[in-house]
């Protein structure tokens, strides 16, 4: 279990093991919005005020892996693609993003369009599509 924190941490917990974090992780500059795991539990995302996408490793315990630079607002939400090789990321920019997590530190894709800043997000059961939700009041589908 992972938890994230207006103070801009994350803790790591094992509840079976105890009622006491086994980890605090740093690195985010800002609070802390959102934390996703990978369909196979080997990464974790977290997304944050501070504008940043921190991926973790999953199985030690929070190890820090890379941090994902690109939006120009908070990041509001994660989210993993079935196969766990691509991250969607929504922003207060009125962006999401397609991460391909296994290349690299920037963006693969930038998906615009919304008029505002877009809250939700998810991938469609066979990964084809993402849809993203915005306080502009739209939903747009985006073909994978």
């Amino acid at each position: 279990l992972v938890s994230g924190s207006d103070d801009f941490t994350l803790f790591v917990w094992h509840p079976r093991e105890g009622k006491h974090p086994i980890t605090r992780l740093t690195g985010h500059q800002q609070a802390v919005n959102h934390i996703a795991f990978s369909p196979d539990g080997r990464y974790f995302a977290s997304g944050s005020f501070d504008k940043k996408v921190k991926i973790w490793d999953g199985r030690n315990n929070g190890a820090f892996l890379k941090t994902l630079t690109g939006h120009v607002g908070a990041v509001y939400q994660v989210a993993w693609s079935s196969d766990g090789r691509f991250l969607v990321s929504a922003s207060k920019d009125s962006t999401a993003k397609l991460w391909d997590v296994t290349s690299g530190k920037r963006a693969r894709e930038t998906l615009p369009g919304h008029a505002d800043e877009v809250y939700a997000l998810d991938w469609s059961p066979n990964g084809s599509s993402v849809a993203t939700g915005s306080k502009d009041r739209t939903i747009k589908i985006w073909k994978h």
